[in-house]
């Protein structure tokens, strides 16, 4: 689909366990370009959860459910009970929450194994009950998003899940384009991505193996959808997002250098400090530089030097090595 035929197509920060929470959100949006995000799940199970569960998962809940940048951040829900899972949609839209997303498509044994995630998809009939008990429980002006993969073992039920879904009206639906047999393993099939438009006009979101802006065009030709979602691509690329949109636009974008990534890498030192304790603070960065390394070859040297580093002033230190870490941060 050519990108400049469709007004302002949309990239989205995908969630992912452990690893984007509200720490990082707050700075990949800072970096610009991304439209929306959504929060790791909150596991539904057993009870209607108390606000104070909504708001560690989503702390944004507290500025209007938006990132300090003023990127909209959807709560994600998982869970298997549709009654349950919309009573939580509900507490959430209550909360403040922007939006809700549910999310039929994690792949952790896990996850599968207390009925949540991918799991799910082998039976489209429960995927469609809970998406329609959720769209009922929360109010019409709160969008409601569902994100899948292809199917569990295989994606013979795929259009099945999806006709499904479109009949409980969600707003939109984000389709990873892997079984989740596939993992995470290349491809994506962003093909099949294109077969839901025989059973649905619902927006749809692609998403999977988009590394560069190359990956974003193919992307969206083979799924014939304008819009994005990021995950692993972003972790690895901060600038991806504007990156990609400045393609969209037509316009040039530098690419980060490492030595912005460091002032990226004591910023986000930084944020940390400001939530987690002093023990912990340092971890993020280190998984952060696991990622990065990907891209920025800088970033496995430095992960060598700072692997055993515990005290985060010490850490900044040596992220910022001979240079100002007050430039590094500006």
């Amino acid at each position: 689909m050519p990108v400049n035929s469709v007004p302002n197509p949309r990239i989205l920060l995908a969630p992912m366990e452990g690893v984007i929470d509200h720490t990082m959100r707050d700075l990949l949006t800072q970096l610009g370009g991304i439209d929306r995000c959504v929060t790791e799940f909150l596991r539904i199970s057993q009870e209607l959860l108390p606000p104070r569960v909504f708001h560690r998962i989503c702390p944004e809940l507290a500025q209007g459910g938006h990132t300090p940048s003023g990127v909209p951040v959807y709560l994600q829900i998982l869970g298997g009970d549709p009654n349950l899972v919309a009573e939580n949609a509900a507490r959430a839209a209550e909360l403040g929450a922007v939006g809700v997303d549910l999310n039929f498509g994690c792949p952790a044994k896990t996850v599968n194994r207390s009925d949540g995630g991918s799991i799910i998809l082998r039976q489209p009939e429960r995927v469609h009950s809970i998406v329609a008990a959720t769209r009922r429980a929360m109010p019409d002006s709160v969008p409601l998003s569902v994100k899948i993969r292809l199917g569990f073992d295989n994606s013979d039920s795929f259009l099945d899940i999806v006709s499904g879904i479109d009949a409980a009206k969600p707003s939109e639906l984000v389709i990873h384009a892997r079984t989740r047999a596939d993992g995470y393993r290349p491809p994506a099939y962003w093909e099949h991505i294109a077969l839901a438009r025989s059973v649905t006009q619902l927006p749809l979101i692609a998403n999977g193996e988009i590394w560069g802006v190359g990956d974003a065009q193919l992307a969206r030709e083979k799924s014939s959808t304008p819009d994005l979602m990021l995950g692993r691509g972003v972790l690895c690329r901060p600038d991806l997002p504007r990156l990609i949109r400045a393609a969209d636009e037509g316009t040039e974008q530098p690419v980060l250098s490492w030595d912005e990534i460091r002032g990226y890498l004591i910023k986000y030192l930084a944020i940390t400090m400001e939530t987690y304790d002093p023990r912990y603070a340092v971890n993020p960065i280190k998984q952060w530089l696991g990622y990065l390394r990907h891209y920025y070859p800088q970033a496995a040297a430095m992960f060598a030097v700072i692997k055993r580093i515990l005290d985060p002033e010490q850490l900044r230190l040596a992220i910022a090595g001979d240079d100002d870490p007050t430039r590094l941060a500006a």
